[in-house]
């Protein structure tokens, strides 16, 4: 390598200085020596010769075009001369002999993967594209492709690609971003999909790859006879190449379990590696291909077509096998397979196995029931590798008939179905609108060897686009007019970050299609999930208490409110009741579900972040509550609905001394509001002193079961238990109308009871007993009007008779009323909290000492502190309470309903509290009463604070970015055009503070924003999204 000058192709005077490299494959030369991609390659196998033209020249020929350099020396001209003539001599005899055998020509790249015309932003014209291998190459024109000369190279170990629009994507690598635009989005897909294949194969390792290619028959594909094949079928012991690796993956990986080579080297134990080497493609094809028709062989060349064809009758139907000779007789096969499986004849087991012997069947050995059991037993380890790989592998269709009478297990018939779908573009975002008629398009689809494909018309041959089974991670079953026009839809979500939606008026059609796509994707170990009527199916990544460092591979259906699982090494079918975890929640920094059940915690992952995100949408939605009915709520472990259990345990703890509990009503907007919090999800409801009121509470709980649907003792059956009974039977007759209430009734009412029996024995303090209670439930449990004392009779009963009705352990009753002596005897009372508050600003002569209750609001600490004061609130007076900070000068004013206790506890030695007028709150209410919906959008600076480590400074710079604020969410974009956001913030987890650092030295004084108006208008959109529009109810006054 080293600098020459080189004269343009338009022959100019003058020369342009390159920095040239010359390697195996290519000269090349760059703008400079810091440049990374050339601004040309010529093939050194393209140069037809190099020769001196004068004072430091030399030219370098090639069939096209010559190309003209210019050394500092000649010395140094007749070195460069002397390197590339020696060193392009054996490339050209090479060269001569593959075309003398080849159209191709010498200088064009071998075996392009993806190849035409893309659009490079920034360049007027399009550039033909090639990838090939684990590069993608650059060229002026096809014309130049052909002779090989090209723009540049780009090494595709450090690339990336990412999707960035319609018809565009990005290639990145850390030298440059590549954007192309392709001319349609199925192109573009195509493009994006052979990229991606071009990273894997870059990093991809060959250190298993050269093991199995030491034996010398597995350098061939098993099928078309392809050097160096870099995919195995490990079940069936065959290594193929790409082309037909495909193929096998269209037979689903119920027959062929295909896997790389190169990539997954987690697959490639040890003992598998020995048995690919024991076998070989030679040995293997005695049996696989012992009858192959000469006019049905494949080769090298073959097309897609004939592969499919012949990979099919090779392996799904067995046409071209050796039958063994005991074919046909089951009984036969699965004695000698029990018997072979304890010596080392591998390939006798993938003869029997494959003739019919049945991989589970009994040994008749107690100790080792199973043929793998068998060959551990007898160290036979590359036996046991085999069989763990077909336990369910479909085995061939026969194709005997007659005198052989075979009797061997014959698998169900591959799953085939066509028929008109409407279909929409595919998407690479949710689908969250609904989507108009005109946006859907009638398609002929055909499901076939496991490819979903769609047409133009059932008249073309051609397809639109086509969906491998193997690239499905999941399906969701849509409800009835979620997506618009069409009421049956379905989404299919592709492992290349795609949702494809499609649609139907026909019932009967809908159903039929899930059901068939579902059977190509879903393996036979998971087959259980295809008898549930889900609304979600797919795979999911997933870790446990048992193995939290890898993640592995399961299988999901959600159905309703309960998942239904098939995890690794799970025998059955295992069910998630997600309305009674103790914990649901998202852990939004590395993209987990986690599922907290009693006794395990179950970690989700998903295979794609797409497919992630509409399985948290589905399961969080599926978890909380779905109707009025008890047993459609979210309920506890022991069946009682969390609702119950949060607000039974809160008087536990801290209401049963409350004098009139459940007789006295709580404020009925705090007991709506909290009402609607457990509606919307009941177990994110921490129910805390200070911050809630008992009787808020109480009264949350009876409206809870006034308003349940069916009530507590169901509309059927609540005649029974008003129909009172002899007083002889009445226990009796209550215990048999309590064994036949729904599962959660009966949990609920035990519940309920128990806790109004603990309630009354402390009737000295609380002042209700049997009675008052009895008075206050009875109409409250059983929906009534309360003008007859009936209900209130079965209640009294019920919990004077608690003990004998639900047969109660008296000794865990003592230990529990004991419990609650003992919560009653340290919640004596503790005194109130004393702060000091300053009026208008913060100096001696303005604070206050006040005594804040946990009760008290910042409406209240505002009133109590302008009475003290005797200060008269006119109109347009709005005074409130603020958060202060002086350390880093700002400040916040709290909400009028905000508890003023638990912000004292969290202020640091530097913060204070400040009560003061806030001058700009008629401009919002003006601002917000003009606006038609909670949300806005537009540039502000934005500045995050980053600490040097080590040295305990803070530092970052401002920087212009799009944000958009929702009700649910405030996203951050690089600029408008963006369409996926770098950062994104849930807007009730905010703290919203008005203010800034000086020193910071901020764009302008108003925080990130360029006037005074726009931050007033970003402020009171986050402050009345997080109060959900209670701003302009009474902030004071």
């Amino acid at each position: 390598m080293g600098w020459l000058d080189k004269n343009p192709p338009q022959g100019s005077l003058y020369y342009q200085r390159r920095w040239v490299k010359l390697d195996v494959d290519y000269l090349r030369y760059f703008d400079n020596d810091k440049e990374v991609y050339s601004k040309r390659i010529i093939p050194t196998a393209a140069i037809t010769g190099v020769t001196n033209v004068g004072e430091q020249k030399f030219e370098v020929v090639t069939t096209n075009r010559t190309f003209l350099f210019r050394a500092e020396s000649d010395f140094e001209r007749n070195e460069w001369v002397s390197v590339l003539q020696n060193f392009t001599r054996g490339r050209q005899e090479g060269s001569r002999e593959i075309t003398s055998h080849s159209s191709m020509t010498p200088g064009s790249p071998l075996t392009p993967e993806q190849q035409g015309y893309l659009e490079l932003r920034g360049l007027r014209s399009k550039l033909y594209t090639v990838v090939s291998g684990d590069k993608v190459f650059l060229y002026k024109n096809m014309e130049d492709y052909r002779l090989g000369i090209g723009i540049t190279s780009i090494d595709m170990n450090v690339g990336n690609v990412k999707d960035t629009d319609r018809r565009s994507f990005d290639l990145t690598t850390p030298y440059r971003i590549f954007s192309f635009l392709a001319d349609s989005e199925q192109h573009k897909d195509q493009w994006v999909e052979a990229m991606r294949e071009a990273i894997g194969e870059a990093l991809s390792n060959s250190e298993v790859a050269n093991q199995i290619w030491a034996e010398p028959s597995n350098g061939c594909c098993a099928d078309c006879g392809a050097a160096k094949p870099e995919w195995a079928a490990i079940n069936l012991c065959v290594v193929v190449c790409k082309r037909c690796a495909g193929e096998h993956r269209g037979l689903g990986p119920s027959i062929s379990k295909v896997r790389s080579l190169k990539m997954d080297r987690r697959v490639w134990t040890e003992e598998l590696i020995q048995v690919f080497l024991l076998l070989g493609n030679e040995r293997l094809n005695r049996f696989w291909a012992a009858n192959v028709p000469p006019s049905e062989a494949l080769s090298p060349t073959s097309c897609s077509e004939d592969r499919r064809r012949f990979v099919s009758s090779k392996y799904r139907q067995g046409k071209y096998r050796k039958y063994h000779p005991l074919y046909g007789n089951q009984e036969e096969l699965n004695n000698a397979l029990c018997i072979n499986v304890q010596c080392s004849d591998v390939l006798e087991t993938l003869c029997l196995v494959f003739c019919g012997a049945d991989v589970n069947c009994s040994t008749g050995q107690a100790d080792c029931p199973s043929p793998l059991s068998l060959a551990l037993a007898h160290n036979q380890k590359l036996q046991a590798q085999f069989l763990s790989h077909n336990l369910n592998t479909e085995l061939p269709r026969s194709e005997v008939t007659g005198a052989m009478e075979p009797q061997h297990y014959s698998p169900q018939h591959p799953v085939t179905h066509n028929g008109f779908l409407f279909k929409t573009a595919s998407m690479a975002r949710p689908i969250t609108e609904r989507k108009a008629r005109e946006e859907f398009s009638r398609r002929w689809c055909m499901l076939n060897d496991g490819n979903f494909s769609y047409y133009e018309s059932d008249k073309n041959s051609t397809p639109n686009g086509t969906l491998k089974s193997t690239e499905i991670v999941c399906m969701a079953v849509n409800t009835p007019e979620r997506h618009g026009y069409y009421d049956h839809t379905f989404e299919l979500y592709s492992d290349s970050e795609r949702i494809y939606l499609f649609g139907t008026d026909d019932p009967d059609s809908h159903r039929e299609w899930v059901k068939s796509i579902t059977k190509t994707f879903i393996p036979s170990n998971a087959e259980g999930l295809l008898r549930l009527a889900f609304e979600r199916i797919g795979r999911l990544r997933y870790k446990d208490g048992l193995n939290l460092q890898s993640p592995r591979v399961g299988w999901f259906a959600l159905v309703g409110s309960s998942l239904h699982a098939y995890l690794e090494d799970s025998v059955e079918e295992e069910e998630i009741h997600l309305r009674k975890l103790q914990e649901l929640s998202i852990q939004q920094e590395n993209e987990v579900l986690v599922l907290v059940e009693r006794g395990r915690t179950l970690y989700i992952e998903g295979e794609k972040k797409l497919d992630f995100q509409g399985w948290c949408v589905s399961v969080q939605r599926a978890a909380g509550s779905a109707g009025d009915s008890l047993s459609q709520q979210q309920l506890t472990e022991t069946d009682i609905p969390v609702i119950v259990d949060r607000c039974i345990d809160y008087i536990t703890q801290c209401g049963l001394t409350s004098e009139g509990i459940y007789r006295k009503s709580g404020v009925n907007s705090r007991v709506a509001t909290l009402c609607e919090a457990f509606r919307r999800d009941a177990r994110s409801v921490r129910l805390k002193e200070g911050e809630h009121q008992v009787d808020d509470v109480s009264n949350t709980l009876k409206r809870f079961f006034r308003e349940s649907g069916e009530g507590l003792f169901t509309i059927q059956a609540a005649s029974a238990w008003l129909s009172t009974p002899e007083e002889s039977r009445k226990i009796c007759q209550y215990q048999l109308l309590l064994s036949q209430l729904p599962r959660v009734n009966k949990a609920t009412l035990r519940a309920l009871v128990n806790h109004l029996y603990c309630v009354q024995r402390f009737a000295e303090l609380n002042q209700m007993n049997l009675h008052n209670l009895a008075i206050v439930f009875g109409p409250t449990l059983f929906q009534s009007d309360g003008k007859d004392y009936t209900a209130g009779l079965v209640v009294e009963e019920l919990i004077e008779h608690y003990t004998d009705v639900f047969e109660v352990d008296e000794m865990q009753l003592k230990r529990q009323l004991d419990e609650i002596t003992a919560i009653i005897k340290a919640s004596g009372s503790a005194g109130d909290f004393i702060c000091t508050v300053y009026l208008e600003e913060k100096k001696e002569t303005t604070e206050q000492h006040v005594k804040i209750p946990g009760s008290m609001t910042a409406a209240e600490l505002t009133c109590e502190i302008l009475d003290r004061r005797k200060i008269q609130v006119r109109e347009k007076d709005y005074w409130s309470c603020w958060e202060v900070s002086q350390k880093e000068e700002m400040e916040r004013p709290l909400h009028h309903l905000e508890r003023v206790l638990p912000i004292i506890h969290s202020l640091g030695t530097d913060s204070h509290l400040l009560v003061k007028k806030h001058l700009a709150m008629e401009a919002i209410r003006i601002y917000l009463a003009s606006k038609v919906d909670v949300s806005k959008h537009g540039m502000v600076k934005f500045r995050e604070e980053k600490s040097i480590l080590g040295l305990g400074l803070n530092t970052g710079s401002f920087h212009d970015r799009y944000f958009i604020l929702s009700t649910v969410s405030l996203r951050m974009y690089k600029e408008v055009r963006s369409n996926r956001p770098e950062r994104e913030w849930q807007v009730k987890n905010l703290r919203v503070y008005l203010g800034i650092k000086k020193k910071l030295r901020p764009p302008t004084w108003y925080l990130c924003c360029d006037t005074q108006t726009e931050m007033r208008e970003w402020f009171s959109t986050f402050l009345t999204i997080q109060v959900r529009g209670h701003i302009l109810s009474h902030w004071l006054l």
